[in-house]
């Protein structure tokens, strides 16, 4: 995981702001805490914060390189997982690259290649490039929003930045939420309406969008990907075994890395899957895998059986540990520890969140980053596998509404009177949710059962991923220093099941 940040302004010379530009860079420091880079020019300036993880030595960013007369130069923050077949398309067109960094493939795809390279690309991304001569910048962000996006545009100028609070650093950036803001806080929090940066003016550019800014056209945006219905044409067994492939070699790409790695092992199917082909790759070189798992002083007397986990985890974490035969660590943590974490987790994330489940990740990443510098994790598999109550309870999944949020009159109740008469006469919850349903894709014929299932698909990769996502790629307070770089397996199974990679063409959804 990396920071990046910047600020273009065609009517002033931003060599007078270079001292709040640091400020914007000590807001995402902790993202990158390797490196620091920094480019400034009269009306442009890119910010980063590196943690190296592929060629540390020769990833420095913001990265620059000439090409047919114009000077590129990069920020970045991502990881490529086709950087070979990255490297051969430019090389069929007599662009050589120097170092191993994925940073130099996705510039030099940018500058040959322009907006078409990201639909090129195999990864979770958000980068911005500028165009030194030219006086353009480019931004893109991946097809399923792992890699947060944040900007701010007025007429003056355009101020972007990983994170919220990186934005917020900019003195002309308002500090100030308005009835929206309040409606993402207490009805939708925590989640956001996609492309909401909750604060007056300021949005994220949606995931699967690329955008220009330049002088004399301002910004604009474009999508160049989206989820949609297609016919599937594969019996239960090649499905069974495209998956299969589509999955191992989704883990074996993310392998890739200069640095120690291991996995988070709850002992369920997502993590024990990605646990065991990590260690057999690991085995093939005579390494042993670090694998993590954490749990709750007392749980065994406290557990509660639920729909979401009818059974405690530790049983099947210790059956996969003598499975794998890995170096595994147990984070244990007790009720004070996870209280003392809740308000640096809320720090962390820029917004409230998700309470205990955010205090207890970064105490548990607190712990991993004593052994590794990035972990594997099966995050995101319930959205993408219909592995959560609302898909397979017909009377949930048949429920109007959000499933995970069928009713906001508590929520309602938190709210001043005359706020609250509001927000219900907006009625932006119901509004939210006709929405997203209607941006599902479907195929004419389909039974209402088939239709409510990709419905389901649709409210989860647009909302409940979304605020999971956000979770596994925020700053975190120093005090803490977790692990800096999750990756999220399932969104990259999804890519390529979705557009297809290296291998040939995926199954339709």
């Amino acid at each position: 995981m990396c920071g990046i940040a910047g600020v273009i302004a065609f009517r002033e010379n931003l060599h007078d702001r270079e001292r709040v530009f640091r400020r914007m860079q000590e807001a995402i420091v902790r993202r990158g805490p390797d490196q620091r880079g920094m480019l400034v020019t009269e009306h442009a300036a890119l910010i980063h914060t590196r943690l190296a993880v592929i060629d540390p030595a020769n990833g420095r960013q913001p990265m620059h390189r000439a090409y047919r007369g114009e000077v590129y130069s990069i920020v970045y923050n991502g990881e490529l997982y086709n950087t070979d077949e990255i490297r051969q398309k430019l090389a069929e067109k007599g662009c050589t690259l120097t170092t191993r960094s994925d940073t130099e493939a996705v510039l030099m795809a940018y500058a040959v290649f322009g907006e078409a390279c990201v639909e090129m690309f195999n990864g979770i991304f958000a980068f911005a490039v500028w165009e030194q001569k030219r006086e353009r910048l480019f931004l893109a962000r991946d097809r399923m929003g792992v890699k947060p996006l944040f900007f701010h545009l007025t007429q003056e100028r355009l101020v972007f930045g990983s994170e919220l609070g990186c934005v917020l650093a900019y003195p002309d950036v308002p500090h100030e939420i308005g009835m929206d803001g309040i409606r993402e806080l207490l009805l939708f929090g925590p989640g956001r309406t996609p492309g909401c940066g909750v604060f007056r003016g300021t949005e994220e550019l949606q995931r699967a969008e690329y955008a220009y800014y330049t002088k004399e056209n301002g910004l604009r945006r474009h999508t160049y990907w989206a989820l949609e219905a297609q016919e599937h044409r594969e019996n239960f067994a090649q499905t069974a075994e495209h998956v299969r492939y589509l999955v191992t070699d989704a883990i074996r790409r993310q392998l890739v890395s200069d640095v120690p790695l291991g996995t988070f092992l709850s002992g369920g199917l997502d993590s024990s899957l990605i646990s065991s082909v990590a260690a057999r790759e690991f085995a093939k070189e005579g390494k042993v895998l670090h694998t993590f798992s954490v749990d709750y002083r007392d749980n065994d007397k406290y557990f509660k059986k639920s729909k979401f986990q009818p059974d405690a985890d530790p049983a099947y974490i210790r059956q996969m540990q003598d499975y794998l035969h890995t170096e595994h660590h147990w984070t244990v943590i007790d009720t004070p520890s996870l209280a003392g974490a809740l308000y640096a987790a809320v720090d962390a994330r820029g917004l409230p969140g998700m309470a205990d489940v955010d205090a207890s990740l970064l105490l548990f990443c607190k712990e991993i980053r004593a052994h590794v510098t990035a972990a594997l994790s099966g995050e995101c598999a319930d959205e993408l596998f219909g592995g959560y109550p609302w898909y397979r309870d017909p009377e949930i999944r048949s429920a109007y509404g959000f499933p995970w949020s069928q009713s906001t009159a508590y929520r309602m109740d938190f709210a001043r009177p005359e706020i609250a008469e509001v927000l219900q006469a907006r009625g932006d919850v119901d509004k939210a949710y006709q929405e997203t349903l209607s941006r599902t894709s479907v195929l004419p014929g389909e039974s209402p059962q088939e239709r409510r299932m990709r419905e389901m698909l649709r409210l989860n990769t647009d909302w409940f991923m979304q605020t999971l996502l956000e979770g596994r790629d925020i700053k975190k307070p120093e005090h803490m220093a977790p692990a800096q770089a999750v990756k999220k397996l399932k969104i990259y199974v999804l890519h390529r099941m979705t557009y297809g990679g290296a291998g040939g063409e995926a199954p339709a959804i």
